[in-house]
């Protein structure tokens, strides 16, 4: 034992990052496993592993039932682009209540070393995180997309019992994923550039493509996802995407997703892709299987082919 480390940290699991995805989305989970390690001069010290929704029997088990969301019931799909949501709470369990985790989605690439979050300072805290943007962070809601978790101070969390509370509805989905249900004076801030949204510059350190019209690899792909309706009479927009949906479907006349606003995300995660497919790390095959399935827009290899000329 060094002489540096306390017992505890001594005999604590390797620290890891925790990528939770589904079959939609795990190709962007891929890149951002080898972006982190990439990116980490300590990559040796940390692993990385994925949570993904085919193996958690208990969502498959309430497909299609009603959970409370926005103060509304709406119906569970294990099929919807953000199904594993539910699995951020999960890395404390797998780690075994202790040691250190990061976990964040599967949009979310590095630039800069998680290293430097996962052995950093917590100050006493459960776990860190930043704030949601807009009105969400306004009202106290806290983006749960990337958090850093002490395991030992999270054993309330128990994943699948909490996921059928919603469809109890003794709790609301929102207050949940946005870390309501937490006690506030546990939960410490980190700097807003290890979660940025949509935003890339030289400070940031992990790129969140939160804005999911606009993420870079769905460009011009029927949209899969279903907006978030907030019981209000106003703006009128919910009630019409109610409407739509009882009539059509869930994602029937809800358009494409869009290019993403700034080209040099695209480009560095096309980059990110390209060096993938040098690495061995996937094939051109394995992006034809997702562009066939239209999880990855039908351009992605030639874009790849212009960040590797």
């Amino acid at each position: 034992m060094s002489s540096e480390q306390t017992p505890a940290q001594a005999t604590a699991p390797k620290p890891k990052v925790f990528i939770h995805v589904n079959h939609k989305q795990i190709l962007g989970a891929i890149v951002g496993k080898y972006s982190l390690e990439k990116h980490s001069a300590h990559a040796d010290r940390f692993a990385v592993e994925f949570i993904e929704v085919r193996n958690q029997p208990f969502l498959h088990a309430k497909e299609g039932e009603l959970y409370l969301r926005h103060g509304d019931k709406r119906s569970w799909l294990n099929d919807d682009l953000q199904s594993f949501t539910p699995l951020r709470f999960m890395p404390p369990e797998l780690m075994g209540y202790q040691g250190r985790a990061v976990v964040i989605d599967p949009d979310v690439f590095a630039v800069g070393d998680v290293w430097e979050l996962l052995s950093r300072d917590m100050d006493g805290m459960a776990l860190m995180c930043r704030p949601k943007s807009g009105n969400k962070g306004k009202h106290g809601a806290l983006a749960s997309s990337v958090m850093l978790l002490d395991c030992a101070q999270l054993t309330h969390w128990r994943v699948e019992e909490q996921f059928n509370e919603m469809f109890a509805f003794k709790h609301d989905y929102m207050d949940w994923i946005s870390l309501k249900l937490e006690d506030r004076s546990r939960i410490g801030l980190f700097e807003d550039e290890w979660n940025d949204f949509d935003r890339l510059t030289p400070r940031t350190k992990l790129l969140h493509t939160t804005k999911r019209r606009h993420q870079p690899w769905k460009t011009g792909l029927p949209i899969d996802f279903r907006p978030a309706d907030k019981f209000r009479l106003f703006p009128p927009k919910h009630w019409l995407r109610r409407a739509r949906r009882a009539v059509f479907g869930d994602y029937a006349l809800a358009g494409t997703y869009k290019r993403h606003p700034d080209p040099a995300q695209e480009a560095f995660f096309f980059r990110l892709v390209s060096e993938c497919l040098d690495e061995g790390i996937i094939s051109e095959q394995d992006v034809r299987h997702e562009m066939a399935h239209n999880h990855v827009r039908h351009d992605a290899l030639e874009l790849v082919r212009q960040q590797a000329a």
